[in-house]
């Protein structure tokens, strides 16, 4: 901005030799017009930053009526006040001189005669020119954001530009006060973020653009006060022109532009994937899901097409956990980007399904592993794969192989390692594909109905001898010490447990059924199926 010191220092004003009476500290105000008056009460038409320039001619003798005059000229929150001498003054009267060294209003003696059009030009064209230049220059800052917006730039990019803009250290950082990105600006040094949360704090304020003195940040608020989930700082050591201050806040509005963006098109595009994946396991899709599909970024002719069941671990049930099952769809797209594949992803109850196509010269079970092991990364998982194929059109048995495969391994330890796949759930896996059919679970029922109707008749527990006899065959030492009995007593309860099946367990179908029909009891009850 133009200051009184400027005014003074330009050749206009120079050439009427200018002498500073009173308030000469004041000089660095700024000055917003040149206003020339001969009227004593010239007060209410001025506005704040005029200067004031006159001879004095319509001014009053005596003293009070001269500070009457100056508290005037204050109080309309004048930049200053300018006297041509040899008019009506050869030399100030004291008082004036007093009262405008009281009551903080610069006040110049012009010693010399002087054109007052020729200070009131200069000083006019000065300030168009500046008001043009700091235009163009607010142009220039809303085109560059206006452009970033439209090109829905991303965090990197308008911090780079708010950067260049402002020349200055540019800090972002999270509602917790810890730096995300730190620009440091021509000439600064990591220095600037010294013991930054500490600082950052204490630094508060009911506006959302303010400057900080304390520090010499420009501080912005992003997202509403009641969910704020940030801020962005630029170094700022003097108070920071209306120029910075635009900048800062269309920076603001492009980073939060790009949250609503990302948040916008990741839901437009969860919402899609999810609909293909249900429309695919639907039954084998027609043409027209095909065609979206390929419309959503995969490829019309896939080498391999491989469905993918993930599921957080853990022993919590995960239905309603969507924070859970977003971070894992975050992990997985993240991830499906990082190997150049392309996938649907959507999440289910429990899980998250991902349709993922693998070019011809990858081999897909390698792929997968990867793809795998980069979410696992992220996100502790238990994974399931179902066989590859060669096409969208038959996608949905891919899909509805890992769903099975996954029902079969879900809650079982040990399975967070690697990727299951229909060779390691064996006979699981085929009781999990035929969960709903009756036939399977009347054979179970009449399988371990005797051993039931024992437990309920006896108060016995040859249930539990059951399971831990299948599963620690030939190992009665282990089965014992599942059951926490001694050996003697397990044969004891064996013995009973064969009375009552009619059967012996010697005998490998006998063992088979009675494991198959448990399996099967199991996954019916499994809330995780």
């Amino acid at each position: 901005m133009l200051t009184l010191a400027d005014v003074l220092a330009m050749a206009a004003v120079r050439s009427a030799d200018p002498a500073v009476l009173a308030a000469g500290h004041l000089v660095d105000r700024p000055v917003r017009w040149v206003h020339t008056t001969e009227l004593a009460d010239i007060a209410p038409l001025l506005r704040g930053g005029d200067l004031v320039l006159t001879t004095g001619i319509a001014l009053a003798d005596h003293d009070e009526a001269l500070r009457g005059f100056v508290r005037s000229l204050v109080d309309s929150d004048a930049v200053g006040l300018m006297v041509e001498l040899g008019r009506r003054w050869s030399s100030l009267p004291p008082a004036l001189v007093a009262a405008c060294d009281e009551l903080g209003l610069p006040l110049v003696a012009l010693r010399r005669e002087v054109r007052f059009a020729a200070i009131t030009q200069a000083v006019g064209e000065r300030l168009v020119d500046e008001q043009l230049a700091e235009l163009r220059e607010s142009q220039r800052v809303h085109e560059t954001f206006t452009d970033l917006s439209i090109a829905e730039a991303g965090p990197d990019e308008v911090l780079a530009a708010v950067e260049r803009l402002a020349g200055a250290p540019v800090v972002l950082e999270s509602a917790q006060h810890r730096v995300v990105d730190f620009r440091p600006g021509p000439g600064a040094s990591i220095s600037f973020l010294d013991d930054w949360e500490r600082r950052s704090r204490t630094v508060r304020s009911d506006e959302r653009t303010f400057w900080d003195a304390s520090n010499g940040w420009l501080v912005t608020t992003l997202g509403r006060r009641e969910r704020e989930w940030g801020r962005l700082v630029i170094g700022a050591t003097s108070e920071p022109a209306a120029r910075l201050v635009t900048v800062a806040e269309r920076g603001a509005a492009a980073l939060a532009m790009h949250r609503l963006h990302d948040r916008t098109r990741d839901s437009r595009v969860r919402r899609a994937h999810h609909e293909l994946v249900l429309g695919i396991l639907a039954g084998p899709p027609d043409a027209e899901l095909v065609r979206r599909a390929e419309l959503a970024g995969l490829p019309s002719r896939p080498g391999h097409v491989v469905g993918l069941a993930l599921r957080p671990a853990g022993d919590e049930p995960l239905s309603g956990q969507s924070a859970a099952l977003d971070t894992l769809v975050m992990a997985c797209t993240r991830s499906v980007q990082a190997t150049g594949l392309q996938a649907l992803v959507a999440a289910f109850e429990s899980d998250v399904r991902l349709l993922v196509t693998i070019p011809a010269r990858q081999d897909p079970e390698r792929a997968v592993d990867r793809l795998v092991e980069l979410v696992r990364t992220r996100v502790a998982l238990v994974a399931a794969a179902g066989t590859r194929v060669p096409d969208l059109r038959t996608a949905d048995r891919t899909l509805r192989e890992a769903m099975q495969v996954m029902a079969a391994v879900a809650g079982r330890p040990g399975r967070e390692r690697g990727v299951n796949r229909l060779e390691d759930v064996h006979l699981r896996g085929l009781l999990v594909l035929l969960h709903d059919d009756d036939r399977v679970r009347a054979f179970a029922e009449r399988e371990l109905a005797p051993v039931v109707r024992a437990d309920e008749r006896d108060g016995t527990e040859l249930m539990s001898v059951l399971r831990a006899v299948l599963d620690h065959w030939g190992s009665k030492a282990a089965a014992a010490a599942a059951l926490g009995v001694s050996r003697p007593v397990l044969y004891d309860r064996l013995a009973k447990l064969e009375r009552v099946l009619d059967a012996s367990l010697t005998e490998a179908e006998v063992r088979t059924s009675l494991h198959a029909a448990l399996l099967a009891t199991d996954l019916q009850r499994s809330p995780s199926r």
